[in-house]
């Protein structure tokens, strides 16, 4: 989702004219932390009338993770203001850059893109706070690695997991932090009642797995029984149906606790593609059809199953 609006991005202000837009672009920043800083405001000043649903607003995320995440940590205790985030691409939209600009959070951020990692090392975010970028294709075999060679490790306060495909297999894996808030995306298309994931593949990448790309990650359902695995309580999603949202159990006693059926949003965005590359603008149930021959693992019982056989309704 985030590499379709940059490319929108791109095709409607090339290099030239982003930099002339430079100082309207950086304006616009302020306008959004003061806006973001009302609602945070106004949240705490609701106390206990505050939910995770109404507390949503973006500032730099894809949705409304800003104010969601503002919501969580205004009532999970944290004792060190540090997150991992992979997946970021070049910085400006995601789900912790609100944190270390409101907040003076820092943490690593990881990103496959070589431009990416040089864009984020350039920006004025780098020199101002404790951010490292690392530039690196994440798999399970490497993520723990890569979170070490930032500098992180033990009780960390926040780990945002967006790889629009392994998600699940390397959360899984990683062990050498232990966040007391993980947001992780899962693929909405897949309902909230199989707990399915897609095989693991260490060279997975989206765009190529499935020309529609809309193969890719696990069902809320699988996040959901992971996050319990690994102890952690699932306390809901964001109103766009993007990512999922978990605190852990010795730290989640003023945040409510929701099943997965009851915190399941399904996406409506239309951003499935045909085999040149072109937007379709598939809705609905249609979207399912496009993968329906395409493998997913049940990580309940380890069978292997193909997406026209799950129970979605």
């Amino acid at each position: 989702m985030k590499k379709l609006l940059k490319k929108i991005y791109k095709a409607v202000y090339p290099p030239i004219q982003r930099r002339t837009l430079q100082p309207v672009i950086e304006a616009l920043e302020l306008n959004r932390m003061l806006l973001a800083k009302l609602m945070i405001r106004r949240m705490l000043d609701d106390g206990s009338n505050a939910t995770l649903r109404l507390s949503e607003f973006r500032a730099f995320s894809q949705a409304g993770e800003d104010g969601i995440i503002q919501y969580l940590i205004s009532r999970v205790p944290i004792e060190r203001d540090v997150f991992v985030e992979f997946g970021v691409e070049d910085y400006s939209q995601s789900n912790t850059r609100f944190l270390m600009m409101n907040n003076n959070w820092g943490g690593v951020v990881i990103d496959a893109d070589e431009a990416n990692i040089n864009h984020i090392r350039r920006t004025s975010l780098y020199w101002s706070g404790e951010l490292t970028a690392v530039k690196a294709f994440i798999n399970r075999d490497n993520i723990n690695e890569l979170i070490k060679s930032g500098g992180v490790s033990g009780d960390i306060g926040l780990l945002s997991v967006d790889i629009d495909g392994n998600d699940y297999w390397v959360w899984e894996r990683i062990n050498v932090v232990s966040p007391r808030i993980v947001v992780c995306e899962y693929n909405n298309l897949f309902g909230p009642k199989e707990a399915v994931t897609i095989p693991y593949s260490p060279d997975f990448v989206r765009t190529r797995a499935h020309y529609s790309r809309l193969y890719f990650g696990a069902s809320l359902k699988a996040l959901c029984t992971l996050a319990e695995k690994k102890g952690y309580d699932f306390v809901g999603c964001d109103s766009f149906g993007t990512n999922a949202f978990f605190v852990r159990k010795d730290v989640a006693g003023k945040v409510p606790v929701v099943t997965c059926e009851q915190g399941y949003v399904k996406n409506k965005v239309r951003e499935s593609q045909d085999s040149k590359g072109r937007l379709t603008f598939v809705s609905g149930d249609d979207r399912i059809k496009l993968i329906q021959d395409m493998p997913v693992i049940d990580v309940i019982t380890g069978k292997q199953k193909l997406i026209k056989d799950l129970v979605l309704a």
